[in-house]
């Protein structure tokens, strides 16, 4: 599954309704509402949790996913190591990351396209990305 940063991953569009991503990939294994609302649908094979927004009109605005296959640029990032992943990124451009510690697990957040590089013992375990704010502070939905 190939991630398109600012715009979603794999066949999955920013702005898609719950129905949209059915028909994609069938019937979710899980889902849910979370504390503010928001409708929450779960892939396990996808391995993919998916959140859409309730004041967006239950539009979808961030995924979060682990998949062993997820591709960024053309290049495996789960399982890899932070520093390899950095670097990886730092050739097309992305170098401006924020950390924060917990646990055993880091997060890198990169603000300029909205995803997270959350790691676990210096290697990547999970990718998270959220649709884009624009400079009207306003979701950048991208279907």
């Amino acid at each position: 599954m190939q991630i398109n940063l600012k715009n979603g991953i794999d066949k999955l569009l920013f702005g898609m309704k719950q129905n949209d991503v059915i028909a994609l990939y069938g019937k979710p294994d899980r889902n849910y509402k979370d504390e503010d609302n928001n409708l929450i649908l779960v892939y396990n094979a996808q391995k993919m949790r998916l959140t859409f927004y309730q004041d967006e009109g239950l539009k979808l605005g961030y995924i979060v996913a682990s998949d062993p296959n997820l591709q960024l640029f053309g290049n495996s990032i789960i399982g890899k190591p932070i520093t390899e992943a950095k670097n990886e990124l730092a050739t097309k451009g992305i170098t401006k990351f924020t950390q924060e510690d917990f646990d055993t697990f880091e997060n890198y957040f990169n603000e300029d396209n909205w995803f997270i590089l959350q790691t676990e013992f210096d290697e990547v375990v999970k990718f998270e990305i959220g649709a884009i704010i624009n400079d009207k502070d306003e979701f950048d939905f991208r279907f």
